[in-house]
């Protein structure tokens, strides 16, 4: 599969997505960078843009329909929605809708998506609760489209944070928990836990009982490897950990937050089985790997920089090339992100765990 794009006219995002529904395949991510994409063409065509490995149909969720979304049963009156890039999850109660994040490529189909279900199933379609996993607008920056008597609910860290930022489109939470929170409407259970920061100092668990759902955002990735960087974490043990953290919980459905589909406990056992390999792989770099070239080379010039950018990359290319190399094919986009992957696990253990290689203790 090619990631070549080419147009002959500027479109718009409901565009591109109505038109990948149509072609019942994942909607092309230049309609996500704004609503008009003029001169897109142009730069893509100047460039020699890479070729990458098929998508595994493993990998690939339901099309989306005309609007650009998919709605569909988790189980009783949970649901989820999904535009092929995020996900989120919402309760139907006898009170109202609780919604858990709102995700900006969503956007107004959020709302469609809970008006097509209520209207099947006969309950009130007004949302009445927005629980934020985390501050990050990717996920909750369409929080201001549900208007201000929606009751926002987040971490204690959560608020902090987007009191800072002061972002109009994503409200501070009205309340917040510091360990467990548990949100009872119209009937209808959710557990929200803070077990430390993983992604992002404020993410939270979000469990769905009587479902046996949990929204974990940023860390799995069902069918996928990690989003660039392992998900551009702030604390990279702490999202390591957090895959264990999830599998305490006993869930048969997981909502992680991105991409097209939902995740099994199969899936989440594969992500922990690629990121143990990547770990394994980094640490025998990390000790094989001669920095003796880099530092011939660059040394007599005085060009620190260049010695350590030069050996820890080939350290980052040799853990990544096995690794790539056997879950190509398995996990999508394997073969476009495990370098970074590699290099970004590689960074934590110098700094984090201590492996410092030829940068340690001088003897």
């Amino acid at each position: 599969m090619t990631n070549t794009l080419r147009r002959t006219e500027p479109a718009t995002r409901r565009s591109v997505l109505r038109g990948a529904a149509a072609a019942a395949a994942v909607p092309a991510a230049a309609g996500l960078l704004g609503t008009t994409m003029a001169g897109t063409a142009g730069a893509a065509e100047r460039e020699a843009l890479p070729d990458f490995a098929p998508v595994p149909a493993s990998a690939l969720g339901p099309a989306m329909n005309a609007q650009g979304y998919h709605v569909g049963k988790i189980q009783g009156n949970l649901y989820w929605v999904t535009d092929s890039f995020y996900t989120s999850m919402f309760l139907t109660t006898r009170k109202g809708v609780v919604l858990v994040d709102a995700p900006p490529t969503i956007g107004h189909n959020l709302l469609r998506a809970i008006g097509e279900v209520t209207k099947a199933n006969g309950r009130p379609s007004k949302v009445t609760h927005l629980v934020y996993s985390h501050s990050h607008a990717d996920h909750i920056g369409a929080s201001a489209i549900l208007g201000p008597d929606v009751v926002r609910i987040g971490h204690e860290e959560t608020r902090a944070l987007l009191k800072y930022q002061s972002d109009p489109n994503r409200p501070v939470p009205k309340e917040t928990f510091r360990d467990r929170y548990v949100l009872e409407v119209g009937g209808e259970t959710l557990k929200l836990a803070y077990h430390g920061p993983n992604h992002s100092p404020d993410n939270i668990y979000v469990y769905a009982p009587e479902y046996k759902t949990l929204l974990l955002v940023d860390v799995f990735y069902p069918g996928w490897v990690p989003f660039e960087n392992l998900a551009m974490s702030e604390s990279i043990p702490a999202w390591v950990d957090a895959h264990d953290v999830a599998m305490n919980y006993r869930w048969q459905t997981l909502v992680g937050g991105h991409l097209g589909r939902l995740g099994t406990r199969a899936d989440a056992y594969l992500q922990k089985r690629y990121i143990s390999d990547l770990d394994a792989s980094v640490r025998t770099a990390l000790t094989t790997v001669d920095p003796t070239p880099y530092m011939t080379k660059y040394g007599p010039s005085g060009n620190a920089w260049a010695i350590f950018k030069t050996y820890l990359d080939a350290v980052a290319r040799e853990a990544a090339e096995p690794v790539s190399d056997k879950y190509t094919g398995i996990l999508a986009g394997a073969d476009v992100y495990t370098l970074g992957h590699a290099a970004t696990l590689m960074e934590s253990h110098r700094i984090n765990g201590g492996i410092l290689g030829p940068f340690g203790t001088r003897p």
